[in-house]
């Protein structure tokens, strides 16, 4: 891959246009329509999700926060009229990046994934407002996609954080096995990502370039952003947009315990 390096400021750019598009779409939607991906929510339930997510965020940098802090800590409110959704919405992701943009990206800032520092905000608030976005374009009956770079990225930056997520999605701690290779191929990049189940963890590679990366028991492979959009559950095992190969039994395994 080629191109401008995924930093702080990358991030914060492209978060920047993830949540435009995302008001975008939510300016045209039903506030009622439900959400297919989303089980259980409507559209409006989803941009208060995402409007209370880039607040939180916000807080946790503004206040350089030493471990989790709540909603009610941050003193994160919600709109009450239903009209005020999307105003509430563009208001929070605003601030969320002018709070971003200030910050030393290096600070030590409390975060649930790997990386202890305010630079880990921005690169999971793009992600996170990405996969919403396309939430939303899927209420709306849209095809939704990521831009190749940023979807490669946003892969990168599931897999290094996945184990940490155990926290509060107690299933990842099922991705173990006897040594089982998973692999995700974005075709468009030439890029593979191996995934190997072990006993006590998991363990992943990314490949560039056709390098050779070995085999795999089963495969997933696509355009880099339909791969991102399956490994965050957007794209199901079947959708004639990828192709599957391997052991099914596997692709399964990793379906039922990946969600976070």
């Amino acid at each position: 891959m080629t191109g401008r390096p995924w930093d702080h400021a990358r991030h914060c750019d492209a978060l920047e246009a993830e949540a435009a598009a995302f008001a975008e779409v939510a300016a045209g939607a039903d506030l009622e329509e439900d959400v297919p991906s989303c089980p259980g929510w409507s559209v409006a339930e989803l941009v208060r999700h995402l409007g209370a997510i880039h607040r939180w965020a916000g807080g946790t940098v503004r206040v350089g926060a030493p471990r989790r802090l709540s909603l009610r800590e941050l003193g994160v409110s919600f709109p009450v009229v239903p009209g005020d959704h999307l105003p509430w919405y563009e208001e929070g992701a605003r601030r969320l990046l002018e709070i971003l943009r200030a910050a030393d990206p290096d600070a030590p800032v409390w975060a649930w994934g790997v990386d202890q520092h305010a630079r880990f905000w921005s690169r999971r608030m793009l992600f996170e407002t990405a996969v919403h976005r396309a939430d939303l374009e899927i209420a709306c009956g849209r095809v939704p996609a990521v831009a190749p770079e940023a979807a490669a990225d946003g892969m990168d930056e599931l897999l290094e954080n996945l184990e940490r997520a155990a926290a509060f999605a107690p299933k990842v701690e099922n991705l173990r096995g006897d040594g089982e290779v998973l692999a995700f191929d974005a075709a468009d990049l030439g890029s593979r990502r191996l995934l190997r189940l072990l006993p006590d963890r998991f363990e992943w590679t990314r490949h560039d370039g056709g390098e050779n990366a070995g085999g795999a028991d089963a495969t997933v492979r696509g355009s880099a952003s339909d791969v991102f959009l399956f490994l965050w559950g957007r794209r199901k095992l079947g959708d004639p947009a990828l192709e599957f190969t391997g052991d099914d039994d596997l692709l399964v395994h990793w379906v039922e315990n990946s969600a976070i």
